[in-house]
């Protein structure tokens, strides 16, 4: 059976074709610069990558040049092979525990929750129509990425604030990430051969948050509200004195929007070391002795330790820690410098195992007394599982 995943932005398709028979990816691609100059597609199909410049007006452009595609490259030999489209959804709100069919009602539930995400809510609903405009006897699926974090305690999904700002407004962690932290609790579970077991999930990369799982369900998630809160990030700040904002907007006579717009693109990685956003540059400065760098790298990683520091205490103990997503798969240094501060906690790496990229690998030592693995995540393949699943059992 074929099932195709789907994650969009207000200007860009991202897709990945699956066999579900083996869950192998049969073709996957990018849609870009949706609705403006310049717009584009790539897509990787049989070791190859083609690219092509067009107009794409709309999603629904996107999505019929895409179909056309997998047809015309032989992909497919009818529309008819496609028994299913996931799409991908930021924000569910504290409605959505898990995927569901898309309805009437879901579409509408995703409006609301613009609020909470409005660069990807609407652009997700925007998806969904153009598929259902292509594919109209097609079943789709929503997966939600706030979904897995749905089984925190209230004591921790709530915030010491107003108690009616939870109820009335919905102000409360939401956490990101929870289909790539699902993964890798589904994965871990798979390699133990038993779900009864304590994780930190690390999914670091341009964004990044920490997930303790306890016997496959998040205990709790280092973002909050908005994907603003917890760790530092490439370009976000994670946890600041809120107090910080309206200080700011004196200083510089910004308005709040302006200081929130900073906190989210001009801060985190990039803003410490006035360089860039990606550790890999980051890294190479450090080897440089550039002390901005430096000083960039070592926030970095002590952010993030403390987080894992606190939910081993929350966990009362971990069995597994894990590095997933762009840098927890491919960057060795920082890998390396966090498990160095873990070891007072008995964490050991193994550093030749450590040289791994890419690939699921333990790289802690034999010594060591928490497991440390590198795991690539599949929010794609998970979202594609999801979709088969419901269809299997409507």
């Amino acid at each position: 059976m074929k099932i195709i995943s789907i994650n969009c932005g207000s200007s860009s398709l991202k897709f990945s074709l699956f066999e579900m028979q083996d869950e192998s990816v049969l073709i996957s691609g990018n849609f870009e610069r949706i609705g403006s100059d310049g717009s584009c597609y790539t897509i990787k199909y049989n070791g190859q990558k083609i690219t092509e410049e067009l107009p794409l007006e709309t999603h629904t452009d996107a999505v019929k040049i895409l179909l056309d595609k997998l047809i015309a490259l032989e992909v497919i030999r009818s529309l008819d092979e496609i028994k299913g489209v996931g799409h991908r959804i930021v924000h569910g709100g504290s409605k959505y525990s898990e995927s569901c069919f898309v309805t009437d009602q879901v579409m509408a539930d995703i409006e609301v929750f613009k609020d909470f995400a409005p660069l990807h809510n609407p652009a997700h609903l925007l998806g969904i129509k153009a598929f259902k405009e292509a594919l109209p006897d097609v079943p789709m699926v929503v997966v939600f990425d706030t979904a897995f974090h749905q089984t925190m305690d209230e004591v921790t999904y709530r915030y010491p604030v107003p108690y009616h700002w939870c109820n009335d407004y919905g102000v409360r962690k939401y956490g990101a990430h929870g289909t790539s932290h699902r993964y890798i609790a589904q994965t871990v579970r798979d390699i133990l051969k038993r779900d009864d077991f304590k994780l930190i999930s690390c999914h670091i990369g341009n964004g990044g948050s920490i997930t303790a799982i306890k016997d496959m369900k998040c205990v709790d998630t280092s973002m909050g509200f908005t994907p603003l809160a917890g760790i530092m990030m490439g370009t976000r700040s994670g946890d600041v004195d809120p107090s910080i904002i309206p200080y700011i907007m004196e200083k510089e006579g910004k308005n709040a929007s302006e200081v929130i717009d900073d906190l989210n693109k001009n801060s985190g990685v990039y803003g410490m070391s006035e360089y860039s956003h990606d550790l890999r540059d980051i890294v190479l400065k450090c080897e440089e002795g550039d002390p901005k760098a430096i000083l960039a790298r070592d926030k970095y990683v002590q952010r993030i330790v403390d987080y894992i520091a606190q939910y081993y205490v929350l966990l009362e103990g971990c069995d597994l820690i894990v590095f997933t997503a762009g840098v927890g798969e491919n960057n060795t240094a920082i890998r390396e410098e966090i498990c160095k501060k873990l070891a007072c906690l008995g964490v050991e790496l193994d550093l030749e195992k450590n040289k791994i990229r890419g690939e699921v690998a333990e790289i802690s030592s034999d010594k060591s007394k928490i497991v440390v693995y590198t795991m690539p995540t599949n929010e794609e393949l998970m979202i594609a599982r999801d979709t088969l699943n419901l269809i299997k059992n409507r």
